[in-house]
């Protein structure tokens, strides 16, 4: 039996819109390849070696796009969900 607290959240997470979907929100990128290798890129490790992790990643992306089959976004579901609850609850607040 699912609890009515994940429904809750997986139907928020389903509306997420995955275009503008901030990095800060994801922790690994799945990367599967057309040839079955797969690809974990960590981005909280990559974000240690590069500044501009969007920018490698766009580039990634179109160097390898016609060799990729999927890509999986992993992301950091408690942060996600922690500052949703705390912008919903602000937002609650001011417009009481």
């Amino acid at each position: 039996m699912t609890d009515s607290r994940d429904d809750y959240w997986e139907d928020i997470l389903d509306s997420v819109d995955m275009d503008v979907l901030p990095l800060e929100y994801i922790n690994t990128v799945v990367v599967k390849f057309v040839d079955g290798k797969v690809w974990d890129i960590d981005i909280n490790r990559s974000k240690d070696r590069t500044t501009d992790i969007e920018n490698t990643l766009d580039d990634f992306f179109e160097e390898y796009e016609d060799r990729i089959d999927t890509v999986d976004f992993r992301l950091d579901t408690p942060r996600l969900k922690k500052d949703v609850s705390r912008r919903t609850a602000r937002f609650l607040k001011l417009n009481k």
